[in-house]
């Protein structure tokens, strides 16, 4: 397979920021900069439906309405771009994949907060159109986007309930009973899929969609199908912001909450408005393709039951969701599953680490509960009452 798609480099370069050593410089910098009270709002996003509410915030002029000023949203191409801005205080607020924010916490020793999560679910396990079951990716290469993402945790489950060992390998091709793990560029997931160098991948929307809309892969499990309402991305802010700033951290992570709560109401709009069409062309993504992953058509679901990619038809799950209240019940396990999750490079921090502690350590939920409470509590998320739920987790 041609190592130009692993995207190996990138990869490395963000295992190095994920080290004290390799984040210390870029924290230096941002040590050395002092943001005044009235600065304006820096976000930087990867063009994937992950930074929805952090793109409407903007586009509806949210953060405006809560008195701060908001740059438009930088549009980086990599993670590394993203975890490397952040950490060096060029922009203030960035969505990240949740296990990517427990790896910066206890790797890297980063003074990172998660303050609300950005969106549950939107992403699945897309595959070659002849490949009808999870077993019958046996010898086969699946691309995942990164070691610590909520999709090589859910992969893992997948694999393992087949009888399937995730492996990686450099050279050789994978026995039967395993299945070599790739890391890639989303970008280059779907050609990768089309000419047959891969036979799958697991990743956030709209890359699954623009599959389906190619005619190149179809969707043989969605990741909130497996684990529910999980968080896919989490906003992240730095402690100095937080500790410094609170009336400013306030308003911003308002605005945010604000946006979900618009975002759960105007699914068509949010298509638009993220599409390349969009009046600020947040996205590179056609509008039909963003549609079908915020606003799909009502034939879609019955669809998807009856192949199966939803199982759990009782959890009434939507492609996407939003929903901002980091529970600690997820956090939890979420550090359970990455024990047990490949991973490549040190992984040391993980063996030592109490879910319940990290989760407490990780998180800080005060400026999210005031913000739900504003419009209306948890209910205006379609959650009961409290700030506490039960994990439900089936393959």
């Amino acid at each position: 397979m041609p190592t130009e798609l692993f995207s190996r480099r990138d990869a490395m370069r963000l295992a190095s920021l994920f080290t004290a050593a390799g984040a210390a410089p870029l924290l230096r910098t941002r040590a050395a900069q002092a943001q005044a009270a009235d600065a304006p709002l820096r976000i930087g996003y990867l063009p994937i439906t992950d930074a929805t509410p952090l793109l409407v915030a903007h586009n509806n002029g949210l953060f405006e309405a809560e008195g701060i000023r908001a740059e438009k949203p930088t549009l980086l191409r990599s993670w590394a771009q993203v975890i490397e801005a952040f950490l060096a205080g060029q922009v203030d607020v960035v969505h990240v994949l949740s296990p990517m924010a427990v790896w910066a916490r206890f790797g890297s020793k980063a003074p990172i907060k998660v303050v609300a999560w950005n969106h549950m679910d939107g992403s699945a396990l897309t595959v070659a159109p002849e490949i009808n079951a999870v077993a019958e990716l046996g010898g086969k290469t699946v691309a995942v986007p990164f070691w610590y993402s909520i999709h090589n945790v859910v992969l893992g489950m997948l694999l393992r309930e087949a009888g399937l060992t995730p492996v990686t390998r450099r050279t050789g091709s994978p026995a039967p009973n395993e299945v070599n793990l790739v890391i890639m560029a989303p970008s280059d997931m779907v050609p990768a899929l089309a000419a047959k160098r891969i036979a799958g991948y697991i990743v956030a929307e709209p890359f699954n969609a623009a599959a389906e809309a190619q005619g190149v892969g179809k969707v043989l499990r969605f990741t909130g199908d497996v684990w529910r309402d999980h968080a896919c991305c989490l906003v992240l802010m730095n402690e100095r912001d937080l500790e410094s700033r609170p009336d400013w951290s306030q308003k911003v992570v308002n605005a945010i909450v604000k946006a979900q709560v618009w975002t759960r109401d105007h699914r068509a709009e949010t298509a638009q408005l993220l599409s390349r069409d969009g009046a600020n062309k947040y996205t590179p993504h056609p509008l039909p393709v963003l549609q079908k992953v915020l606003a799909p058509a009502e034939g879609d679901r019955a669809a998807y039951l009856a192949s199966g990619a939803i199982r759990h038809a009782d959890w009434s799950n939507r492609r996407i969701d939003f929903q901002p209240y980091p529970f600690p019940s997820y956090t939890e396990e979420l550090v359970r599953r990455l024990k047990s999750t490949l991973v490549e490079g040190d992984r040391s921090f993980l063996e030592a680490l109490d879910p319940a502690a990290a989760a407490r350590e990780l998180v800080d939920d005060r400026l999210v509960r005031r913000a739900i409470e504003s419009v209306g509590g948890p209910s205006a998320f379609g959650n009961p009452e409290g700030w506490a739920r039960t994990e439900t987790i089936a393959v």
